[in-house]
């Protein structure tokens, strides 16, 4: 048996976990909110395209972004691996655990068999650090459960190397370089600034705001691009799901980013900071909002045009609260 003494991590995100975990073991003292902050991961898209069945919402930055700007944001760097064959991906996993390399790994949830069977579907974007084999059983940490597991090696072949939308190809990665100064505070300003420009300035009518404006207008068109009662429940619910369950921190992420700002607030001196933390927060609290009666009409199947409507309005009051928000946290920095 190898195995990586690695000090699991319990998170509220499998990729900002996965990349704060790998970089604590790695000598670089930071937490989950800082790396989500600093990658600008607060984010917001309403999306309507042939990939999906039905129309959905996106409420972090693209899946590997947070990896990949937080090591541009830090000045350090990741060693990645992608594979054409599933031979050579195995043989590199196990070459690496050999040398003692906790790995971060991306694969598709559902073979996670360590996870009830109820919470897990296919998606090729979770995240896990590979520490060590024990025979024919892999060693993982998953910030997504309380405890070190282990993965039998088919599904775990079978995660890495999953088919379709975003397939993972076997993708390995683990720090590489970590400079002795690490600029947070500079970080920090860049990944705030990013924040505010994809949430107000960026061109596109389905992102940002104007993202969380069109899913205010669209929710109302959700009953005639549905089959029936049932399939509209289950999408209506869905957006519990979605702000709620997977691995969002809570309120689509914006509890995160709320602590993300305290936590900046005390590096960069700034008590401004630490005030946005606080009405970032009472957002959160309405997106929860949301979730609670998303899932209680869609539940009890009172999905009709005054319920939407509600529902509408308060999504639209979001959108008010969050541009003025983030017009307001641009100049403090």
């Amino acid at each position: 048996m190898s195995k990586v003494h690695f000090e699991h991590r319990m998170g509220a995100h499998c990729e900002s976990g996965t990349v704060a975990s790998l970089l604590n073991h790695a000598g670089l003292e930071i937490t989950e909110p800082l790396v989500f902050g600093i990658a600008g991961g607060i984010f917001f898209g309403y999306i309507n395209t042939p990939f999906f069945t039905f129309p959905t919402f996106i409420v972090r930055n693209r899946p590997g972004h947070i990896r990949t700007n937080v090591a541009k944001r830090l000045g350090i760097s990741f060693k990645t691996h992608k594979f054409r064959n599933q031979k050579s991906g195995i043989e590199a996993l196990d070459s690496l655990l050999e040398q003692n390399i906790a790995t971060g790994a991306q694969v598709d949830f559902f073979y996670m068999k360590y996870i009830p069977e109820w919470q897990r579907v296919h998606i090729n974007v979770h995240y896990i650090t590979i520490i060590g084999k024990n025979g024919a059983k892999y060693i993982l940490s998953d910030s997504y459960y309380p405890q070190i597991v282990e993965l039998d090696f088919e599904l775990m072949r079978k995660a890495r190397f999953a088919g379709g939308n975003m397939a993972p190809k076997g993708f390995l990665f683990y720090p590489e370089k970590i400079t002795s100064e690490v600029p947070f505070e500079k970080a920090i300003v860049t990944g705030i600034k990013s924040a505010c420009y994809n949430m107000l300035k960026l061109p596109v009518p389905f992102i940002g705001v104007k993202g969380i404006y069109r899913f205010a207008d669209k929710i109302m068109e959700w009953p005639r691009l549905a089959r029936d009662i049932e399939h509209l429940s289950h999408e209506v619910m869905k957006i519990n799901i979605l702000l709620e369950d997977q691995g969002t921190g809570g309120a689509g992420f914006r509890y995160m980013y709320a602590t993300f700002l305290q936590q900046a607030s005390g590096i960069l001196n700034s008590p401004t900071l630490s005030d946005m933390s606080k009405r970032m927060m009472e957002i959160g609290d309405g997106w929860r909002n949301i979730s609670y009666i998303a899932a209680k009409i869609g539940k009890k199947r009172e999905l009709g045009e005054s319920n939407l409507k509600e529902l509408s309005n308060l999504i639209r009051e979001r959108g008010d609260l969050e541009k003025a928000f983030f017009q307001d946290l641009s100049k403090t920095v």
